[in-house]
């Protein structure tokens, strides 16, 4: 989609992006942006997003979209120095106006935990949640550092009660395989909020794996405390279409309903397999039939509402 067809995006639907990255290589460290060789993960060759993405290149990719708010995503900073990366995005918004909320890292299984996260919420007022990426996978290539069943055990499971006190969500992004361990962790601690990163990621898009995805998300989505992003797709799908995306995104809907889903880029790890205009393009040919309220839900207001920056 290029920036001449964006022109005709409805104005009366804003977009609020929940899912977003920046980064800093000449100033900053990134480890899995940084190392060499360069890491082999689900996303594919990362060589071309290895250089700095500031919130000039985030409003650049925009546009002429009506994206009116952010929420950065932690994106494995210096893990020894995690509140860093806070105050970083922090001046960021401060000078350039984004991101507008911010989901910071924490190792929930550390035992200094508790200091971590009141740093983050010391450092800015835009922290709504934490992420630590749970991916486990038998396959190197698709885990993310997780070990295997890290959520069931007491010292993780400690540092994630200290979040619903704090007033902090946690975005959870996992496996098919692992959404056993997540139901159990939503219905022990029903009082945290827990958005659902990338939709579950149905990286087997065999008919037993998306079997096997459904499943997962039809548990998850008996919890009220669990919503969801429609993002990232295109770290499973390298060469998505509309109608490769089109299942995907209509299954995600259909099982949590558009009251507790919301669309999100993923840039610019998604911008290694299309442009920011053709994500939101696409997912707005998807819902076409689609009232305006449910539309406007699931471009907008659920990001404003589950992060609380509505105002």
């Amino acid at each position: 989609m290029s920036d001449e067809q964006t022109r005709d995006w409805p104005q009366d639907m804003p977009i609020v992006d929940p899912h977003h990255h920046l980064w800093d290589l000449e100033n900053n460290r990134y480890p899995w942006l940084q190392q060499e060789p360069p890491p082999q993960l689900v996303c594919g060759d990362i060589r071309p997003i290895r250089h700095s993405y500031l919130v000039g290149d985030l409003r650049a990719d925009f546009g002429s979209l009506p994206v009116t708010k952010t929420v950065h995503l932690q994106c494995d900073w210096d893990p020894t120095d995690p509140i860093g990366e806070t105050r970083w995005l922090n001046r960021q918004a401060y000078e350039h106006g984004l991101p507008t909320g911010i989901v910071a890292y924490a190792k929930l299984q550390d035992h200094h935990v508790a200091a971590i996260l009141d740093g983050h919420l010391a450092a800015s007022g835009r922290v709504r949640g934490v992420r630590q990426i749970m991916n486990w996978h038998a396959d190197s290539m698709l885990t993310f550092g997780a070990p295997k069943g890290l959520m069931r055990t007491p010292e993780w499971r400690r540092g994630f009660a200290m979040l619903a006190p704090r007033g902090l969500s946690f975005d959870l992004q996992l496996y098919s395989h692992q959404m056993d361990e997540a139901d159990k962790l939503a219905g022990d601690f029903s009082g945290t909020s827990i958005v659902l990163n990338h939709g579950g990621m149905p990286v087997d898009r065999s008919p037993e794996g998306f079997a096997l995805w459904r499943k997962g998300m039809r548990a998850l989505a008996r919890h009220d405390n669990i919503t969801v992003k429609i993002s990232g797709l295109g770290m499973v799908d390298h060469h998505w279409t509309v109608d490769s995306l089109r299942p995907v995104v209509e299954e995600i809907i259909a099982i949590f309903g558009s009251s507790r889903a919301m669309f999100a880029s993923n840039f610019p790890v998604d911008k290694l397999y299309s442009s920011y205009a053709a994500v939101w393009q696409a997912f707005h040919t998807i819902t076409a039939a689609f009232s305006a309220d449910e539309r406007r839900a699931l471009f907008a207001a659920n990001a404003e509402r589950i992060y609380r920056i509505k105002d």
